[in-house]
Parts: structure tokens; C-alpha cells; sequence
């Protein structure tokens, strides 16, 4: 089968641009990486990943004629209007989350890449995490009964000098993770009937970003919750999912094991009601261990699978549409 010739815009530290470039380069057998163009705006080195490959402009990639897609991993500011320029030239796309602060520029971006019909694909990893696909078939089937809340919280210690750059976005870590959480709790309970801000800094350098972020969903029937901190102290260990229905609770927690490089594990717990309706206290449940995975190559090989046409992408342009508002709602940046 033909290799998919691909090439990648943006190089920036701050996004999955190195996570995603390696995991390109090592399915030698799937992808063929043409180059990247450098157009963030920072003055670092490149990370050595991208030393043995072609550095091009963005106008070189963009007429490379029997290009098959093409990866949108620059700075946040920056990517709506890539994106753009790709979908003006037919080229499917991997756009990385949380797709930008714009909220006109996005939709202008859906309104092409529904009238030309193209690929969009978003990097929100989570949507392959094993134990998330487990529990998203659990609620579609009707085990957990009517979900009623999901509690989601992804927090990590950040240095000073990325809490200060959370500074350029409103929302700051609503915006930077939170983005992630408010993804995960419409998969599964759909569009909310409102989105409560909460976000705060709770460091002490005024000059920081809202490092603290915190979100309520509020649905016909329960509330649901994301929170999300650049400053927590072990707060990668204390991510996690927490989805509870009436007839039953999964929880993922932590959602993911670092085991080295982009290689990490996950399992679930799950909890039911017996046939009288009750569950014992103190019962532990039933736990799953996946086996470990790379949480970047089960992404770009869903979106090769996609663009071969193996697969349907199930999260439509419009999905993503009220996500993007959904995000930016929840980081306070529109009503």
C-alpha cells in the first residue's frame, strides 16, 4: 500500500509538535515525512528530531502537488490560520488542540472544511486512551444507565515560565489542558446547558497566567465538573475520569502511567448496582489493566486509517465546532 506523504507545520515545544513528528517518522512504513517549516515564534533550537529532515517554507509544502495531508502543530495563535491556508489547498489535516483562541477564525475553518469536504482531525489523545474508548462503549450500550456527572481533572507542576505563558491565553490551563476535560465530558453527555468559569492564579508572581482553572457543566439531569492546575504538586499522578451513572461508575484514574519516552498505560475500575439497586460500600469493583500503548501513535495511525479510508472519523467538523465554543466558554473567553 502506498506510503501517505506527509510534511508538518510548526515546530513549538508548547504543543505535541516533537511527540507527533517522532511518532510520524518511526511508521516508516505507513507515513513518508517530506519535511516541516518552522514558524513559531521562538528563538530555542529545534528538538534533534527534526535535524535529518528537510526544513521547507510553508508556501513549499502547500504546493507540493501529490501531498496527502498535512500536520498543523504551531503556536496556539497561529493555528487557525495555517489550517486555513492547508484546507484552501484540499489538504486533510491533524490540527493540533485546542485549535487556536479564535473562535471567528475556527468557524471559518469548519465553514471550509465542510464545503470542500476535507479531513479534520483533532489532537485530543484521550479519545484513544483504551480505558476511555471501554467506557465511551459502556455508556453508548446503557451499562452506567443515565450518566449524571463525569468529574475529570488533569493538573501537573509547571515551571514558572510556562505558568507565565499561560498568561497569553484567557482561561490559562482551561484553555492549555482544560481543553481535554471539556472534550471528554461532551463525549459523554453531549452539548451543556451551561458552562460556569471558575478560573483563577493562585501563585503568587501577579505576572502568572490563570495556572488554576476549574469548570461546572450543568445538564437537564446532574452537573459535571472539570478542574485542571499548572501548579499542583504531583497532580499528574491525580488525573483522572470519574464517570457516574445510575446504574453504575467507571473511574480511570490515574489516566495515564508514564513508563518512559511516549510509551504510558491506563486501566479502569468499574462499579454496578446489584439487582436490588444497592452497592456495598466497601466494594472494590472490577479492575482492567490495559497493556501499555504510545498515546501518540494510536492517534496519527486512527488518522492514517482515516485518510486510507479504513475508517469514519466520528468526531465531525460540527462536533468540533461546539467544542472549540465549549472550550473557550469554560476559560471565560465568550458567553
Amino acid at each position: 500500500m502506498r506510503r501517505i506523504k506527509i510534511a508538518q507545520i510548526g515546530t513549538s515545544e508548547t504543543e505535541h509538535a516533537i511527540q507527533v513528528f517522532r511518532s510520524l517518522n518511526s511508521h516508516p512504513d505507513v507515513f513518508d515525512v517530506i519535511g516541516y517549516a518552522n514558524v513559531d515564534q521562538h528563538s530555542k533550537p529545534l528538538h534533534e528530531v527534526f535535524n535529518e529532515h528537510r526544513r521547507l517554507t510553508v508556501d513549499e509544502i502547500l504546493h507540493i502537488s501529490d501531498l496527502d495531508a498535512v500536520v498543523i502543530e504551531c503556536d496556539e495563535n497561529l493555528q487557525s490560520h495555517y489550517a486555513m491556508l492547508a484546507a484552501q489547498r484540499n489538504l486533510p489535516m491533524h490540527l493540533e488542540k485546542p485549535c487556536g483562541d479564535d473562535d471567528a477564525a475556527f468557524n471559518l475553518l469548519i465553514d471550509e472544511v465542510e464545503k470542500r469536504k476535507l479531513l479534520l482531525h483533532t489532537g485530543y489523545m484521550y479519545r484513544y486512551n483504551p480505558a476511555v474508548q471501554y467506557a465511551l462503549e459502556a455508556v453508548k450500550s446503557g451499562k452506567l444507565g443515565e450518566v449524571y456527572s463525569v468529574e475529570a481533572q488533569m493538573s501537573c507542576m509547571q515551571a514558572p515560565a510556562m505558568r507565565r505563558w499561560l498568561g497569553n491565553y484567557r482561561g490559562g490551563m482551561m484553555f492549555y489542558l482544560g481543553c481535554h476535560l471539556v472534550d471528554l465530558i461532551m463525549l459523554f453527555q453531549g452539548e451543556p446547558m451551561a458552562i460556569t468559569p471558575l478560573n483563577m492564579t493562585v501563585t503568587e508572581d501577579s505576572a502568572y497566567g490563570e495556572d488554576f482553572g476549574m469548570a461546572l457543566f450543568r445538564y437537564p439531569h446532574g452537573m459535571s465538573i472539570a478542574k485542571t492546575c499548572g501548579a499542583e504538586p504531583g497532580g499528574f499522578m491525580r488525573r483522572q475520569l470519574v464517570i457516574c451513572g445510575t446504574k453504575g461508575t467507571l473511574e480511570i484514574k490515574p489516566l495515564e502511567r508514564l513508563l518512559g519516552g511516549d510509551m504510558v498505560s491506563t486501566s479502569i475500575r468499574e462499579h454496578y448496582v446489584d439487582e436490588n439497586g444497592a452497592c456495598s460500600w466497601s466494594n472494590e469493583g472490577k479492575l482492567t489493566v490495559y497493556e501499555p500503548y504510545n498515546r501518540y501513535d494510536s492517534m496519527m495511525l486512527s488518522f492514517a486509517d482515516m485518510l486510507r479510508g479504513k475508517k469514519e472519523n466520528p468526531y465531525t467538523p460540527e462536533y468540533e465546532r461546539a467544542l472549540h465554543r465549549n472550550v473557550l466558554r469554560a476559560c471565560g473567553k465568550i458567553a
